[in-house]
């Protein structure tokens, strides 16, 4: 049996702040219908940078009309693809594009991954082996920021409630995040 998993209540705070997902993202062991797979092809259009201007209309609306005049308070960081390569196919011009149609100061550069390492994780299986990328901060950058984070896909939160702790270390204050695609879990 797999030891319970102990979460930081640093993270329990981040996932109690509002986190926004446009779809219902179902994996692919699972049977789909119709909508579940055009809603699978767009999520991973996006990924591969082929919908990023559709994306970026579809969450600056929600921008606009969750903070209104406050948007250009707000900086927008999207959290880091695995590899350099892939988070500026999915987020550079996404991000530009997003921060343009709001206002809001886009954290993009501020954000870089330098490069790789092996990783440990053990799970019910056991131990798997797999490459990770380092992300480096402009700290600076994010001091005094109130800053809203995008994800594409949220799972169970993890990643979101780490990265926006690490943000909120360097003097941030996380306003929530949006989510392309939440994946449900049967």
């Amino acid at each position: 049996m797999a030891a319970k998993r102990n979460i930081p209540e640093a993270w329990k705070n981040q996932w109690s702040k509002f986190m926004f997902n446009f779809f219902d993202y179902l994996p692919t062991k699972y049977e789909a219908n119709k909508r579940e797979w055009s809603i699978r092809r767009m999520i991973w259009d996006f990924k591969d940078g082929r919908r990023s201007g559709k994306v970026a209309e579809l969450v600056a609306r929600q921008i606009r009309a969750q903070f209104g005049s406050l948007c250009d308070t707000i900086t927008f960081a999207c959290i880091p693809a695995c590899t350099a390569v892939a988070n500026a196919i999915r987020y550079e011009e996404f991000a530009e594009e997003v921060c343009r149609l709001t206002g809001a100061t886009n954290a993009y550069k501020a954000i870089t991954i330098e490069g790789e390492r092996l990783a440990v994780h053990e799970n019910q299986n056991g131990k798997n082996i797999e490459s990770v990328h380092i992300i480096k901060f402009n700290r600076d950058f994010f001091n005094g920021k109130k800053v809203l984070l995008f994800d594409d896909i949220i799972t169970r939160g993890f990643s979101y409630a780490r990265f926006a702790c690490e943000i909120e270390n360097f003097g941030a204050e996380v306003l929530g995040g949006y989510f392309l695609g939440r994946t449900l879990l049967k």
